[in-house]
């Protein structure tokens, strides 16, 4: 037997380690921390406008995850609860940074040394994302990026199922005007 009573080399379910945080396992929330850090990450990333914002809004979602673990009600998965606290994180950030200038990625990101039309691509999205309000880049993340559902993504940001639609609907109308020529054949100059 592990410690907290585990079996060697059975790996806990996020429900038991955030329970065994809970009940003062000093490694748990570390471990659970670990197995979504990347997506967590990603999606901070994808919701903020800069790295920096990323990373200070992560680290308050996992400080406060940490710390309102007790009262996680385990109607939701605890990935759910994660991203939620994320989401919300960021959210809270950019609105209390509007008053310093948002930027948006320019040109310098291009000059990864990887001309690759699927790097391409990746920028022209992220972009893409950035250029979109907030409510409804959180919204078209969590479905079309994360897989989220309707009724999941209208939980996590607490708002109703008919807003999380609009906002998808209206998120990817503008991503699609947006990304529009990358349909196109190359331009020909002709109309």
């Amino acid at each position: 037997m592990g410690s907290c009573g585990e079996v060697a080399g059975a790996e806990r379910t996020d429900a038991e380690l955030l329970v065994a945080h809970v009940d003062g396992d000093r490694y748990a929330f570390e471990e659970l921390f670990h197995r979504h850090h990347r997506q967590l990450h990603r999606l901070a990333r994808i919701t903020s406008h800069n790295r920096e914002d990323a990373a200070d809004a992560l680290q308050d979602a996992m400080l406060s995850a940490h710390r309102t673990a007790p009262t996680f009600r385990h109607d939701a998965s605890v990935s759910s609860w994660l991203y939620r606290i994320v989401v919300n994180a960021c959210l809270d950030r950019l609105r209390r940074n509007k008053s310093h200038p948002i930027t948006v990625l320019d040109d310098e990101v291009c000059h990864l040394g990887d001309p690759t039309t699927r790097v391409d691509t990746v920028l022209a999205v992220e972009r893409a994302l950035l250029r979109l309000p907030l409510e409804q880049r959180a919204v078209v993340v969590a479905v079309d990026m994360q897989g989220y559902s309707v009724a999941e993504t209208a939980r996590l940001l607490g708002v109703p199922e008919g807003t999380v639609k609009s906002r998808c609907s209206r998120a990817r109308a503008k991503l699609a005007k947006t990304l529009e020529y990358y349909d196109d054949p190359a331009p020909t100059g002709r109309p």
